[in-house]
This record gives structure tokens, sequence and C-alpha cells, in this order.
């Protein structure tokens, strides 16, 4: 089986750092996660050297609404008024009205949100589906650990489109970061999501930092490690 190859939208122009990924569904060409704004003539020129525009794609499936995974679906909605996002029941929502994430976000990233991240525009409701157990044919469960609205997507040749469920590995890398933003961060859940993952019997791990990686079961185990030491030198070293 031919794992998928990551997209890079060379994010600040920085190779392996932000990717998406292009599958088939039952219903047609889908998008996995498509980045920030910032990068949306990066993933075009990226779509037209696999033989596809904007228009060609049907559906859009979010792991979760943070900006570097979810941060252009208004954008790209805009400018293909089919296209169809698919999304947690609490990321739809900040699809829709995106101001007080965009409040948020400005507060943390202050004078270099607009370059980091693009235009955060909302997405019209019609566009906007909730995703359920199956979506446009893949297996849909939810993930969460790094973020509390994160999905993921089981494909039937056995990629998880994790985003960041399954952590950061940067492609050829071997070392498993756990990303960890406040204030979603929650490692007993997150330990959940991991045997949950295993449980599924998944066989490849699609990250959107970045790569694709079949060596399951360690990445795993090296990825709940990291998530135990983080914790302890937290709780050993801040008062």
């Amino acid at each position: 089986m031919t794992s998928p190859e990551p997209i890079d939208l060379l994010h600040r122009g920085v190779q392996r750092s932000v990717a998406c990924y292009v599958l088939d569904t039952d219903d047609g060409p889908a998008l996995f996660d498509c980045g920030p704004a910032s990068t949306v003539e990066t993933l075009k020129a990226a779509l037209a050297e696999r033989g596809l525009q904007l228009t060609d794609l049907r559906h859009l499936l979010l792991s979760h609404i943070h900006l570097d995974h979810a941060g252009a679906a208004g954008v790209l909605v805009r400018e293909h008024p089919a296209l169809q996002v698919h999304v947690s029941q609490i990321g739809a929502p900040h699809l829709i009205e995106p101001e007080r994430l965009e409040r948020s976000a400005r507060r943390l990233y202050g004078d270099t949100f607009d370059t980091l991240w693009g235009e955060l525009a909302p997405l019209p409701r019609e566009n906007v589906h909730v995703t359920g157990d199956r979506v446009v044919g893949l297996d849909c469960f939810p993930t969460p650990g790094h973020a509390s609205h994160h999905v993921s997507y089981l494909d039937r040749d056995g990629t998880l489109y994790a985003g960041d469920a399954a952590g950061v590995r940067i492609q050829p890398g071997r070392y498993v970061m756990p990303p960890t933003p406040p204030p979603d961060i929650d490692v007993e859940v997150w330990h959940e999501t991991t045997a949950a993952i295993r449980a599924h019997g998944v066989e490849r791990l699609a990250l959107i930092h970045f790569g694709v990686h079949d060596d399951v079961g360690s990445h795993l185990n090296w990825l709940d490690g990291e998530l135990d030491r983080w914790a302890a030198r937290v709780r050993d070293g801040m008062s």
C-alpha cells in the first residue's frame, strides 16, 4: 500500500513544518486539514502539481480548529463555495463565527498574527457539518488530549489522519514531541486517545507536523512516555 504524501505548506518558508493531505473518499477528493490562510497560494500550487484545482476538492476534513490546521477554511470556502467542511461539534461554531477565536489568538500573537496566519474568514453555516462515526466513507472518532475538540479520520487502508493527536515528529526524525498548548492540554485524556488509536488497528500515522510514519506502536509508546516525563517536570519543578 502506497503511503499518502504530505503537501508541504512551507509555513513562513520553513520546510516540513505544516502539512495537509489530499485523499480519496466515497464522495470524491478531500483535503485533510488546510493550514492557515497565509499558505493558501502554496496549497493551490501544490494541488496544481498533482493535477488538481481547489474546485476539484469536495470535502475538507478538519482535525481541530487551531489556526495551523484550520485557519484557511473560510478563505477556501469563499473561493470554492461548494466545499463541504467537517469538524467536531465543539469546533463548528468557531468556524461559523470566528471572532472569539481571533480575539484570543491576537492577544497571544500580537502584531505577528497577520503574517503568521493571515485572514480568519467565517464559514457559511450551510457548509459546516458536525462529524459523526463515519465521514464520507472514513471512520471518525474523538482524539482529545491536545485539544478537547480534536477528531481523527481512519481510512480503509489503515492510515489515520491524526492531526496533532499522535504528536509532532518531523520526517525523517524519530523523536516524538507532544504539542501541549494551554489551557486545553489534558495528559490523562491524551493517554486514553493513544489507547483508542491502538485499538483501531491503525497501520500508519499521517501527521500535520510532519509526515507519514508506519511504526505506530513505538511511536505511540514514545508519545505516552514524553507526556508523562513532561508532566512530571511541571509537577516537580514549578510552584
